[in-house]
């Protein structure tokens, strides 16, 4: 017996999905549900980690499901779902909570980026939810996810404390008789590394990621920024003085250049090499438009097709639900195992 091939991935609703949100992340979700077995999940419950304004989550929500069914996910194919509807994340959250250990929680470097100096004061759950990461993935005994470099340390946690409790409980999951032919109840996930472009630095400073805590609303494409709104903001994107370079050991060194060249590459499926054998040594004034055009051609349809989900809330949400009871019934198999593992009499 094996785990079958799936995929497990999702994205916390805090508003304003932007270029970065699309081309490191829901882009690459698209053609993995020819692949994969993919489930895809609109993850509210680590939203509230720290206060939410209702509405607002809900908006929110509804804005990432909008998001993947405008970016070419198929909520027919794949599983298209908010996290909060399946409660069997929150019941393997606690026992993996009772598995792993707070030093590795603590060396979490996210935690303490968002925690900064008033750590003792921010909620428990900000501390503990790369637990709940762990239980996202493992209730669907995912083999792989997607992962950019800012995910990487929790995938890692979420493959120790799945060692854990294949370790911890050999003895318990031979005696049920839910092993794989290994021994192991959760597998090991994998990291599906994205290829070029997977961190979207800021049009106004490209040595920063591009984030929606930005002050300023022309370091970021949102992606539900109209045809005009995207032109503007490349064109105002800040660049040096020099020409693009000829080779890309020329981007050394110059973040802007590096940045605008990796969103065109990902955007037109190109290598940074194609791009600059196309513009190398041209000035900005003939690469920025070049990359408005092709901005507006990729993302334009998508956001007038994600503002029509976003005010249509009752297919957004039927889409929702649909998702929630599929994945509720692996979510449910894998609880009626890790209850009889662990000990508890039903």
């Amino acid at each position: 017996m094996t785990f079958t091939n799936r995929v497990f991935s999702g994205i916390q609703p805090s508003g304003d999905l932007h270029l970065g949100n699309y081309l490191g992340a829901i882009r690459r979700f698209v053609p993995l549900q020819d692949t994969h077995d993919c489930i895809y999940c609109v993850v509210d419950m680590h939203a509230i980690t720290v206060w939410q304004d209702p509405d607002d989550l809900r908006r929110a929500t509804r804005e990432v499901a909008a998001a993947y069914v405008a970016a070419g996910i198929d909520p027919k194919k794949a599983v298209i779902f908010n996290q909060s509807q399946v409660m069997q994340h929150a019941e393997l959250a606690w026992v993996f909570n009772c598995v792993a250990r707070i030093g590795w929680m603590n060396r979490m470097t996210q935690f303490k980026d968002k925690a900064g100096k008033n750590s003792e004061n921010v909620s428990l759950g900000l501390l503990a939810y790369p637990s709940l990461m762990a239980a996202d993935i493992l209730l669907y005994k995912a083999t792989h996810v997607p992962v950019g470099d800012d995910q990487k340390q929790h995938l890692e946690l979420t493959r120790d404390i799945a060692a854990k409790f294949n370790n911890d409980y050999a003895a318990s999951i031979a005696a049920q008789g839910v092993g794989q032919d290994d021994g192991s109840f959760f597998p090991i996930t994998e990291p599906l590394i994205a290829g070029p472009a997977t961190r979207i630095m800021s049009l106004r400073d490209g040595t920063k990621k591009m984030s929606k805590s930005d002050p300023s609303d022309q370091s970021r494409i949102s992606l539900l920024d109209n045809a005009d709104g995207i032109a503007k903001k490349i064109k105002k994107a800040t660049t040096d003085p020099e020409p693009l370079p000829e080779t890309v050991e020329g981007l050394a060194g110059r973040p802007e250049a590096d940045n605008l060249i990796g969103i065109y590459a990902a955007l037109s499926d190109q290598t940074k090499a194609q791009v600059i054998a196309e513009f190398g040594g041209k000035g900005w004034g003939i690469f920025k438009p070049a990359l408005a055009d092709l901005a507006v051609a990729q993302l334009g349809p998508m956001g007038d097709e994600m503002r029509r989900l976003i005010e249509d809330t009752t297919t957004i949400d039927a889409i929702l639900r649909d998702g929630a009871e599929r994945a509720r019934v692996i979510a449910e198999a894998t609880m009626v195992d890790v209850r009889s593992i662990v000990g508890f009499i039903r």
